[in-house]
């Protein structure tokens, strides 16, 4: 038997999703009566100085940089701030040949992404896709977190380091660190050696704006001898939304 599993995210918008609230673009705060556009208080700061060719933000003065939050509330200081609100999702090695399937071992994968979401209250990816079909049949998919098992139709996934079956796959990792990236894997797909996979499932998030987590998906595939033969294949959609 010959089982061909070939993932493909989708690219294209659904992976770059700008979100921008016309309001968000009208002013940066405002209420029935007033409205704030992008100002700065203090002395020799400029929003846009521009001659005819070119145009720049000037900081001299700058009286506060950084970014400041509340349970409720984000918000970033300085005058070389950007005001639009976005979400960035980058995705890469899309395509996935895994060659011959047998009963005697588990073939595994991997493929990456990234996310970033600014001036948000996070965002969530969310997986969107069936699992692996061969024309009418569909592989069976992991329903709750469990471990691998050769001879036994499985296919899951997680989106941490393992090393059963195999040595695969990468814990999410913060960038530049974790004091300014804050995605997280979702609960039934954090843990060590366990595999799911459910059309629908949230499988990692952020609370908060963000700067960018780097995911790696961690897949697995098992057949039985019941197994039908064939090529199966599948394209494997990932959504980011986030909150604003």
């Amino acid at each position: 038997m010959t089982f061909k599993q070939t993932v493909r995210f989708l690219s294209g918008a659904i992976f770059a999703l700008l979100l921008v609230p016309a309001v968000a673009l009208a002013a940066q705060t405002s209420s029935p009566h007033y409205q704030v556009n992008e100002v700065f208080f203090g002395s020799g700061g400029e929003l846009s100085s521009c001659s005819t060719n070119y145009c720049s933000k000037q900081s001299a003065g700058e009286v506060v940089n950084g970014k400041t939050s509340s349970p409720n509330y984000v918000a970033q200081g300085g005058f070389n701030t950007n005001r639009a609100p976005f979400i960035e999702f980058i995705v890469s090695n899309t395509t996935v040949d895994l060659g011959t399937l047998t009963t005697a071992s588990t073939k595994t994968a991997n493929a990456t992404f990234t996310v970033k979401s600014y001036l948000s209250h996070g965002y969530s990816v969310v997986n969107a896709s069936n699992p692996p079909t061969n024309t009418s049949y569909t592989m069976n998919a992991l329903s709750v977190p469990t471990a691998s098992s050769a001879g036994t139709e499985q296919f899951g996934m997680n989106l941490v380091a393992n090393t059963q079956p195999a040595t695969f796959g990468a814990d999410p990792t913060q960038a530049p660190d974790n004091s300014f990236g804050f995605g997280v894997v979702a609960a039934d797909y954090n843990s060590t050696n366990l595999y799911k996979y459910i059309k629908g499932d949230t499988v990692a998030y952020s609370s908060a704006s963000t700067s960018r987590t780097n995911y790696t998906l961690s897949y697995i595939f098992n057949v039985s001898n019941v197994t039908p033969g064939g090529t199966y294949n599948m394209r494997h959609v990932l959504v980011a939304t986030a909150t604003y």
